[in-house]
């Protein structure tokens, strides 16, 4: 089978996959009740009559198939419906907000694999070393704590007590960024991503430290690592061409999935940090219980997953040899 009948089989697959989960997230939403009831349960002097005609206009006094296949028609032409609160497009509202989560997470999800593999690898050439025992222990730690704790004891640590850093929002520092004494806008950006980029990769990275370092543990003790060390080749070869090339793919398929969802945001982080992103907006969405929003996000990082594991798949056949299309 080439390359290509394998793509466009696996895109045909992710069509129904993607069908089958907006059915999924739709019913979950109107599981919790009447959306227009629940959206103004908060506005006593809104009358009945009132809701009833907000249900005429957003197309929710239909049954639900209805509403759902009206729904996916309006999706299937790029059209994700108006917001609950406002009216406003939820087209717009993510075009607002999809940039300052892709930059975020994006530089995140990067720096945490250049860190880790090197890391991981190292650690599993030094195995009960001690700096091994370091790599394991802050690994475990990071894997281990909330992400949110891990946000707060930055914002205390550089905002309040030492005051070097922004500890919300992602952009208006005073004018004079006292750490480096430089007054502009790129510098404004860069202050406000320190903190929420440095919690992102510290967390992703944990994880990838941890399963870089037990897959090479496994393939240094293959035979034909120790056949080609015996033969003579140079460590560094054995180690990152033969060793790496097949220890590395659960840590693609982990990252795949990471950058695949980067659109979603990191929802924790994004809220501690007060990111203006998708994942701080999801959160709120879904506390408002604004479906049409909450709808349009999930259908975004479903589509984005999806592609995602199809690259990953992809990439498998250039990284490990032992894997083809057939």
């Amino acid at each position: 089978m080439s390359l290509l009948k394998y793509i466009a089989r696996r895109v045909l697959y992710m069509i129904p996959m993607a069908i089958g989960i907006s059915m999924i997230s739709f019913l979950v939403m109107y599981a919790a009740g009447d959306p227009i009831k629940l959206a103004t349960a908060g506005h006593p002097n809104i009358t009945e009559g009132q809701r009833e005609a907000l249900r005429k206009y957003y197309g929710l006094d239909q049954p639900i198939p209805i509403q759902y296949l009206n729904w996916l028609g309006h999706l299937l032409v790029g059209d994700f419906g108006k917001s609950l609160y406002g009216g406003r497009p939820v087209n717009q509202l993510i075009g607002d907000w999809i940039w300052e989560t892709i930059k975020l997470n994006l530089i995140g999800s990067l720096l945490a694999l250049a860190i880790a593999i090197p890391v991981g690898v190292h650690s599993a050439l030094k195995q009960y070393s001690l700096s091994d025992a370091i790599v394991t222990t802050t690994s475990i730690f990071g894997v281990s704590m909330p992400t949110f704790w891990i946000g707060i004891v930055l914002i205390l640590i550089f905002s309040f007590w030492l005051g070097w850093l922004p500890s919300s929002g992602a952009y208006g520092f005073p004018k004079s960024w006292p750490l480096f004494g430089i007054n502009n806008s790129f510098v404004d950006a860069v202050a406000h991503m320190i903190l929420p980029v440095a919690v992102l990769t510290y967390v992703e990275q944990a994880l990838y430290v941890r399963l870089t370092r037990s897959q090479m543990l496994e393939v240094l003790r293959q035979d034909y690592i120790l056949a080609a060390r015996a033969s003579g080749l140079p460590e560094s070869k054995v180690t990152y061409k033969y060793a790496l090339r097949n220890a590395i793919t659960p840590v693609i398929t982990y990252a795949g999935i990471t950058i695949g969802s980067v659109v979603g945001g990191a929802p924790m982080t994004e809220t501690v940090f007060s990111w203006p992103g998708l994942g701080r907006r999801f959160v709120e969405a879904a506390t408002l219980l604004d479906f049409p929003v909450v709808m349009g996000i999930t259908m975004i990082i479903t589509v984005m997953i999806l592609i995602a594991n199809l690259i990953v798949d992809i990439s498998y056949i250039a990284v490990d040899p032992r894997i083809s299309v057939e």
